[in-house]
């Protein structure tokens, strides 16, 4: 298992690949934004948009899952208390393949929890032709060697 210690500044781990089907593209919006441009060809053809897209809130979903199998499910990781902020830069449409990096941008021990510490991480997740679709920057708490061993 990573623990905090594996989580140094500067230090990367790879997202992906994923691939978007239309199928869970719907799914998704059927479910949880059932705006027409996640919903329906047409639509979404005539909207700003331009064309059949996932929610944003389902890019975010795809990029839990490829941060779950490139590291999260490997550590400590004791959960978030939060997201700095996410940006969607452009559609994912059906038929995407979406990669990126896992940047730690800050990492300390917890003074309260000294068995604890926080990272403060960026993701730029982009599709197959290398167009940035997601920026986000968040915390995650891992537990450290010591706390893991305890």
């Amino acid at each position: 298992m990573q623990t905090f210690e594996d989580f140094p500044v500067g230090a990367t781990r790879p997202l992906g690949p994923y691939e978007v089907t239309r199928d869970e593209v719907i799914a998704f919006a059927e479910e949880f934004d059932p705006q027409p441009f996640h919903l329906d060809e047409e639509a979404a053809a005539a909207s700003m948009l331009g064309g059949l897209s996932a929610s944003g809130w389902h890019t975010c979903a795809m990029m839990m899952r490829m941060m779950a199998d490139s590291f999260v499910l490997d550590s400590t990781s004791q959960g978030s208390p939060g997201v700095d902020f996410v940006k969607w830069k452009r559609p994912v449409r059906p038929g995407d393949t979406l990669s990126g990096t896992m940047t730690v941008l800050e990492a300390r021990i917890s003074q309260k929890r000294p068995s604890l510490g926080i990272t403060k991480l960026r993701n730029d997740v982009r599709n197959q032709a290398g167009e940035a679709v997601l920026e986000c920057e968040y915390t995650v708490m891992l537990l450290t060697r010591e706390g893991a061993a305890a």
